[in-house]
């Protein structure tokens, strides 16, 4: 069981150094991307209004240093290291500086998703 816990500890080292060395980043936002995250909003007025409350605070600001919403290049290097599975267990049990369900606490796995996929552009029209 130990040898188990430390092979698993040396591989996500590994997967963390990898992701911090800078390998593969994708490219910095420009200034009409940072425009478009602040303004995009999903059409559907609930989901809106979820966004807004939730997701927006980080996803609109490129200090946040979370990916912008809608700009894709920083959600596809993402879900080739997670997949699009990976973006809901995030969303369910945080991420990094991302808090456990992005400060949505009533929000169904239906909706967390409904929500990645439009910030990352996959429901965006």
């Amino acid at each position: 069981m130990r040898t188990l816990i430390l092979l698993v500890s040396a591989l996500v080292l590994a997967a963390l150094w990898w992701w911090l060395s800078g390998d593969g980043a994708p490219p910095e936002p420009e200034a009409s991307d940072i425009i478009r995250a602040e303004t995009l909003r999903p059409t559907d007025p609930e989901l809106a209004a979820t966004y807004e409350r939730s997701c927006m605070a980080c996803h609109a600001l490129v200090e946040a240093q979370a990916p912008l919403t809608g700009f894709a290049p920083a959600w596809a290097a993402r879900e080739k290291e997670r997949g699009s599975h990976g973006f809901l267990q995030s969303a369910r049990n945080g991420f990094g500086n991302m808090p456990a369900m992005g400060l949505c606490l009533d929000c169904s796995d239906e909706q967390l998703a409904a929500l990645i996929a439009f910030m990352s552009g996959e429901g965006q029209q």
